[in-house]
């Protein structure tokens, strides 16, 4: 019912830059909020970030804040995430997804996934 597309992910220096973008189409209205993800090669899925459409209130992974901006477009149910000074531990496959539930922390809370785009993060 909710189709969800990332795109933007890539090779950058450590240090770089990289925006993402979700563009989600369907039955979005249902919607709660989007959020990102991102899995490292042997490890799990963890939270990155996530948006409210209702406030446009957002929330971070510690280890992100400071660093990485989510933001939203809702003419075109596009969510963003802006990441500078990427590390390259952060290489990972990055994932967005929507949740029609009110809590936005844990992989289990999203009802859709994208499927992912990989951001590699070099030395």
């Amino acid at each position: 019912q909710v189709q969800l597309v990332e795109s933007g992910g890539g090779l950058v220096q450590a240090g770089g830059s990289l925006r993402l973008s979700c563009a989600a189409s369907g039955r979005t209205f249902s919607s709660n909020a989007m959020g990102w993800f991102r899995q490292a090669p042997g490890k799990e899925r963890e939270f990155v970030a996530a948006i409210l459409w209702s406030t446009r209130h957002t929330y971070y992974a510690d280890s992100v804040k400071g660093r990485f901006t989510i933001s939203r477009d809702n003419a075109k149910n596009t969510v963003y995430l802006q990441m500078n000074s990427l590390k390259p531990e952060e290489t990972a496959v990055y994932y967005c997804a929507d949740t029609i539930r009110g809590s936005i922390w844990q992989e289990r809370d999203y009802d859709y996934w994208g499927q992912g785009t990989q951001v590699t993060v070099s030395s």
